[in-house]
């Protein structure tokens, strides 16, 4: 699929916090619906869409046309060190809104 997936492309992608808020969503591993994330991370469609076009052209999440809707999964073709990049990113994330809330 990317031939070449490039540690900028994904530090900017992921620089969005609605960005990372929808891979904390999308990393268990399952499909989702872009109408879910917009539900749960309060966005528009058009925005939601935005935001998950710079998450697919970085190479970390695919999508697929259901109907109406594109649902969205993490890409099971990421290298396992970018995964443990983003896998690394959401769990500090996670900690500091735990230390902050």
């Amino acid at each position: 699929m990317h031939t070449h997936i490039n540690m900028q492309e994904i530090l900017n992608a992921i620089s969005e916090p609605i960005r990372r808020a929808a891979l904390a969503i999308i990393w268990d591993g399952g499909e989702h619906c872009v109408c879910e994330l917009m539900a749960q991370l309060e966005a528009t469609q058009s925005r939601m869409s935005r935001h998950m076009k710079a998450l697919r052209e970085a190479g970390l999440v695919i999508d697929r046309r259901d109907a109406q809707w594109v649902r969205y999964r993490r890409n099971p073709e990421l290298a396992p060190e970018l995964a443990a990049v983003i896998d690394a990113v959401l769990a500090a994330e996670k900690a500091t809104q735990r230390k902050t809330a």
